[in-house]
């Protein structure tokens, strides 16, 4: 169905515009702000909810196309995650995705209903039982049915959309914290410490959570540190894809706007040279950029929205093939531990994706497919065997020892490498 188990400083240097005020940095909200509409027309598979969810947000608006794209949430989104939900599938993540969407559309929740089992139910009373359902399991299992991001964008969805969440839910949430339960294989995930920041403090806010009101504080005190720790010298916090969930989350647990100056700079300078080209990594920078979380879409009034954001034409680029090759061996080490090699030569500037249909395409009994995810596609079998989140298994890819910080589809070979393949668990 999807995977949203993504990827994983100290407080640096301030400055008297520390978040680059002035028309350099409204032109680059404003482009990236097109490109990320832009999006919507090469779309490839189910609707976006994230991609909806920062256009909502951001402070320029084409009405029409934003009506548009809410439709075929409402529709072609609305239509796959009935079919999960009908066989008893986990989707928690999507579920809150898709009620933080058409919120931030201030659309009625209370006319949004799923069918399950002969009997119909709003959104909301979904996504609380299907929270009820992962909390359950972390109870005998001590993990989430999906993870601890879902687990998370489930509590964020709930509390965003004024429902009080149960107390018991929100302590899962708040132990997975403090015995440090946020692990993506072995690296800890700044984008699950993001997004259960935004989701604790949405919490604290709410006035809802009366059991343990100072392990609620300690929890958002120590997931303030654990991203702060976690700024690298560039100011990326992570990497350059998890910078922007997690300055959301800092704004929003109450951090000031210096405290994030490094991290601005960092993710302005990521976008000039183009590194947040995938839609999804666009919507989750995009609201950081603009000093706004998650969190803002509680308030949303959607009165007198600016509707001047207009697509000029652009004439279309053909991109021819590099004629310069480059050697790509691929290494797969299934779960066995028995590692395979292969070698093949592809042009310059490729895609990690295209290396691997390349390869498979030479018949060298190499074979792999993939499902797609909000992130594009991932790999989900390879050589006949399945790494499935079910079994909390995944294909991890790295190159040259150092774990990829993108998709496949995104992934450029621009040199000779090694990429090894290993099924993984987490």
């Amino acid at each position: 169905m999807l995977s949203l188990v993504i990827i994983t400083g100290l407080l640096a240097f301030t400055s008297s515009k520390p978040c680059g005020t002035g028309e350099s940095h409204s032109e680059l909200l404003l482009s990236m702000n097109k490109n990320l509409l832009r999006s919507l027309e090469n779309q490839e598979g189910l609707p976006n909810p994230s991609v909806h969810l920062a256009l909502r947000l951001s402070d320029s608006h084409n009405l029409a196309k934003e009506a548009e794209h809410l439709n075929r949430l409402k529709s072609s989104l609305h239509d796959d995650i009935q079919s999960s939900l009908s066989s008893s599938q986990s989707v928690v993540g999507l579920l809150a995705l898709y009620t933080l969407a058409l919120k931030s559309s201030c659309h009625d929740l209370t006319t949004v209903t799923f069918t399950v089992s002969d009997k119909s139910e709003t959104l909301l009373t979904n996504l609380k039982n299907q929270m009820e359902r992962e909390k359950e399991h972390i109870a005998f299992s001590h993990r989430p049915l999906t993870n601890y991001y879902q687990y998370s964008l489930g509590v964020l969805a709930l509390c965003v959309s004024g429902v009080r969440v149960n107390s018991h839910v929100t302590n899962k949430l708040i132990k997975a914290v403090e015995h440090e339960h946020f692990k993506h294989g072995d690296t800890e995930s700044i984008d699950t410490y993001a997004v259960a920041g935004m989701a604790l403090q949405c919490v604290k806010d709410s006035g809802s959570h009366v059991q343990n009101a100072a392990e609620l504080e300690t929890a958002i005190t120590t997931i303030k540190q654990k991203l702060l720790a976690a700024r690298r010298p560039d100011g990326h916090i992570g990497n350059e894809f998890s910078t922007g969930l997690a300055v959301q989350a800092l704004l929003a647990m109450g951090n000031e706007v210096a405290d994030c100056a490094p991290s601005m700079k960092a993710m302005r300078t990521a976008a000039e040279n183009n590194i947040y080209h995938n839609p999804m990594s666009m919507s989750q920078t995009l609201p950081a950029l603009s000093k706004k979380s998650y969190l803002s879409v509680k308030n949303k009034a959607c009165l007198n929205e600016d509707d001047t954001l207009v697509l000029e034409p652009i004439d279309p680029v053909e991109v021819l093939p590099s004629q310069t090759k480059v050697a790509v061996t691929v290494e797969v080490v299934p779960s066995s531990g028995e590692a395979a090699v292969y070698s093949v030569n592809v042009p310059k500037s490729s895609s990690l994706l295209e290396a691997l249909t390349l390869l498979q395409e030479r018949n060298v009994g190499f074979t792999f497919q993939t499902e797609s995810s909000l992130w594009g596609p991932f790999l989900s079998v390879i050589n006949g065997e399945q790494a499935r989140q079910s079994d909390r298994r995944y294909w991890q890819t790295s190159s040259e020892g150092t774990a990829l910080s993108q998709g496949i589809g995104d992934f450029k070979i621009v040199a000779d490498q090694r990429i090894t393949i290993r099924n993984t668990s987490y």
